[in-house]
Parts: structure tokens; sequence; C-alpha cells
């Protein structure tokens, strides 16, 4: 493996602190701001006079939002007048292109309408770990876009962390094993404590299950009327359009460690580990050591910024330089969630 997928500092940078906002362009209609240093998260885009039409600009600003958002990797536009699932879905065309469908799901959502989702419909009172939208499948969206309907009372904030960092953080040993051997998920449809595979795959048919799974690189194990499945992917790529390296796979994100204590115990009370809903390995089906996973979670915890929503706020994400998660929360919380612009990189295989 060549050294300069490697690359990147060896000794992990002083934590940030929450500092005084920094003016870094504006532009008669909009303000943008950001957090002193170089790439704070996320980039603040305001209107600075009244009336602004949201979709229109960004429609006329694509190439200079796009510019932001690979610089910063997210940007958060407040205090437009975004109201409706509709006026967000008109901001993301206008921005991006046409939105995504929900494929080969993971996590349970409601379509609100078009290709607009409720984020993941999970207990309130449990945190969701960060991740990069999709990074299990071949393709995946290269943008992610939040709106907060309703802002919750309390809590709920979606944390968000720059894998370009994340990926500095991890030592090379630990980046050149995962680099070169990828992460396997193995995932199992059923039991009443995971997503059936109809809901995943979208349909009825076993055989189109089947067909899905070969074209996608999954390995398909039918267990009666329950369904397992075994898929290797990449741990960290390169992004399309700036080259650099991310961190980017879910690894640590469905490996049950990860989980939070209570479920944990209950499903290892009850479950085999090669039964349980979903859990990681190397590509090559070996265990991932406890102290690797430990210093994953580390590395995005380290990397980890967070912000209040309000309600209207739209968070656009490039989901490759930036994972996002949720934090646990109180009161009624709707954060509508759509994806746009599918890349599928060039097949890759491991040692």
């Amino acid at each position: 493996m060549k050294d300069d997928v490697l690359r990147g500092a060896e000794k992990p940078r002083p934590d940030s602190v929450r500092r005084k906002p920094l003016t870094v362009s504006q532009s008669g209609l909009v303000t943008a701001e950001t957090r002193k240093g170089e790439r704070e998260l996320p980039l603040v885009i305001c209107p600075s006079v009244g009336g602004v039409d949201l979709a229109a600009w960004a429609k006329n600003n694509r190439q200079r939002v796009q510019a932001h958002l690979l610089k910063y990797g997210g940007i958060l536009f407040r205090n437009f007048d975004v109201s409706s699932a509709e006026a967000f879905e008109q901001f993301v065309i206008a921005s991006s292109s046409e939105l995504l469908p929900y494929k080969e799901r993971s996590s349970p959502r409601t379509r609100v309408s078009n290709n607009i989702y409720t984020s993941t419909d999970y207990p309130a009172d449990q945190s969701i770990f960060l991740h990069n939208e999709n990074s299990y499948q071949r393709a995946w969206p290269l943008k992610i876009f939040f709106f907060c309907a309703v802002p919750p009372a309390q809590g709920g904030e979606t944390p968000i962390a720059d894998c370009r960092r994340v990926f500095e953080r991890i030592a090379p040993k630990i980046r050149r094993r995962f680099i070169e051997k990828g992460w396997m998920l193995v995932r199992n449809f059923g039991h009443g404590l995971s997503l059936t595979w109809q809901s995943v795959f979208q349909t009825e048919d076993r055989a189109a299950v089947e067909d899905y799974c070969r074209e996608a690189g999954i390995e398909a194990e039918w267990r009666g009327d329950r369904l397992r499945t075994r898929q290797v992917r990449r741990a960290a790529a390169s992004h399309p359009v700036t080259g650099e390296m991310v961190w980017f796979n879910h690894a640590a994100f469905f490996h049950v460690s990860t989980l939070e204590p209570s479920t944990r115990d209950v499903l290892l009370a009850g479950l085999e580990e090669e039964d349980l809903p979903n859990n990681t390995y190397y590509g090559d089906g070996l265990p991932i050591e406890p102290s690797v996973l430990e210093e994953v979670r580390e590395a995005y915890r380290n990397e980890t910024v967070t912000f209040t929503w309000q309600k209207g706020d739209i968070l656009m994400l490039d989901n490759m330089l930036v994972a996002h998660g949720r934090n646990p929360y109180a009161g009624q919380r709707k954060i509508l969630v759509a994806m746009a612009e599918p890349f599928s990189p060039p097949a890759e295989t491991f040692d």
C-alpha cells in the first residue's frame, strides 16, 4: 500500500474550542461566517437583507456554495424563510440535483414526500454514532441535507466531524490494515430486532433481492425465511473532487461494542455473535480488536462539533468529508433528510 494514502498529521491537534465568528465572505444578499480556524465546522450562511429566496440564491451561486462545501465540509443555512418540506426540496434541487431514494436501508425512516425522509426513527433517549451515509454500499450520495422542521426542546443536536481529520488522528498502522483488508459488514434480517429484508430492499421478491445483492457485491445467505448478508467495503477513500483521504466506513458504527450498553447486553444475552442484527469485522472476517475500535471512536469524538438546531435551519454536508450522528433529546424533534449526487467508485479488491 502506497505511503501517500497514509499521509496526515501524526500528532492530534488540540481540541477546538468555541470562538467568536470570523467573517470569510460577504456578497450583498448573504454573509458567511465560521469559527476561527481553517476548516472549522460548520460554515454558517445567513441573509444580510430581508426576503432572500434561498433556493433562487443557491441556484445562482451553486459554484460558490460548492467551493465552500469542499473547503469546510458542511454549511449551515440559517434565518432564511424555509418552513416546509417543499421549500426544503426546492433548495436541495437548486443547490445540487435530483433527490435520491433511500435504498439498502439500515434504519427506519418515514417518507415525507418524494425522496424527502424523516431522520432515523430511533428512541429519543439514545444516541446515534457518527457515520457517513451509505458508506456500506457500493455507491453512495456525495451530498446529504438536513432540515429542522421542529427543533427539540432539549438536546437532539446533529454532531458532525471532519473525516479528513478523523483519518489523520488514527494511527498509521491501523489505517494501513483497514486500507489493505477493508471492513466487513454482516447483517441478519428479522428476529424482530432489526429491519426485515423486505423493508431494507423494498421488495417481497427473493429473486429481486438476490439480483440486487449480486450487482452490489453482497453475499446473500437464506436461512429459512430469514436473510444473512456479508459485504466487504473500503475503509478509507479519496474524495473524487479534492483527492483528500477520508475515513469513510461504518466499521465502528455497526460494531456491537458501539451500541448503548443496555441494548448491547440484551442482544448478547439472547443471540450468538454471528446472529446479531449488525456486526463488523476486518475484510478477511477476523475480529477487530477492542483497542482499535476504541481508537477509532476516540478519533471521531475528538473531531466532533455541535450546534443547536433552530427552526428552519438547513445543514448541507459533503457526505464523504463530514460524518454525522444524533444526540439524545427531549420533547418533539422533526429533522428531515434528503440525499443527492450518487457516486460509484471503481470496484476494489482486498487481500
